[in-house]
């Protein structure tokens, strides 16, 4: 389809630069929402750093669309302030990268908690990383995510409606892991997604190529294009990759499917990229 814009998480085909741009070159994709590198996280990394892995992308023309921050993933009740200055540090990035669009999640609620009972905290918050991002210039999206506030689609509609300055990344796998009807999730969410990231799940939450899951993605990726939408992000999750362990929360963690296992990332990331675009054709 026309002008339909594919990025990945390179780096679960390698932590090195080099090799993530090798993988989306192999697969033909249009860019890639960097997350982790050979010299740390993306908001972690010094101008310094970053410069470095921002021409090595420049180079060899692959798009940043959006840079995968860790921003939001820690408890409600940890200290908000030093997280907000890492998001400033992220927002600084961007101007080297040339995104103007940050992943951000909304807080992991306290194991057995109701997350009601955080909402206003978690709306502050977001309000709050809105408010800084804008002074950049740069739009937040805002990821489902297991554990977090935002983990079904009423909670996530919550936020988009009260903090207008976020968009929406949908997730299906998330929502699958989460118990979450996907089709019912974006139903309500549909109109409010900015890009999509592409990661499908069984019911029992392992993880699986697009297509192969509970996330009814094809039906999904349809709407998607019918209200617009054209950005996609492939996550694959297909084996466990160095730095997994680091992205999710202990006892949050992705089961992977034991029927799609790999012999190394570069397959799997391959893998996960051949069904994507599998899925695509079907759907077009």
């Amino acid at each position: 389809m026309d002008q339909v814009k594919i990025s990945a998480f390179a780096d679960e085909a390698g932590s090195a630069i080099d090799e993530q741009i090798a993988a989306v070159k192999r697969n033909s994709l249009d860019g890639i929402e960097v997350r982790g590198t050979e010299l740390g996280n993306i908001s972690d990394l010094s101008f310094v750093a970053a410069c470095y892995v921002s021409k090595k992308l420049r180079d060899e023309k692959v798009e940043v669309f959006s840079l995968g921050s860790p921003i939001g993933k820690i408890g409600i009740l940890d200290e908000f302030a030093p997280h907000l200055e890492k998001l400033r540090n992220t927002l600084e990035l961007c101007k080297v990268f040339g995104a103007k669009h940050v992943r951000v999640f909304s807080f992991y609620i306290p194991q057995g908690h109701d997350p009601q009972n955080y909402r206003d905290e978690v709306i502050f918050r977001m309000a709050k990383m809105a408010e800084v991002a804008a002074e950049y210039g740069v739009t937040l999206c805002h990821e489902n995510e297991k554990g977090i506030y935002g983990d079904n689609w009423e909670r996530c509609l919550d936020i988009l409606n009260s903090v207008p300055g976020i968009k929406g990344i949908f997730d299906p796998a998330n929502f699958v892991q989460c118990g979450v009807d996907t089709l019912k999730a974006w139903e309500n969410l549909g109109d409010r997604i900015l890009y999509m990231h592409i990661k499908d799940a069984l019911p029992d939450g392992r993880v699986v190529p697009a297509g192969c899951g509970a996330g009814n993605l094809a039906k999904i990726v349809k709407d998607f294009f019918a209200n617009g939408g054209r950005r996609f992000t492939i996550e694959p999750h297909l084996t466990v990759f160095k730095g997994l362990n680091e992205l999710e929360r202990e006892g949050q963690e992705s089961r992977v499917g034991e029927a799609y296992t790999y012999p190394d990332s570069n397959s799997a990331f391959d893998a996960a990229c051949d069904a994507f675009k599998k899925l695509l054709a079907e759907v077009e």
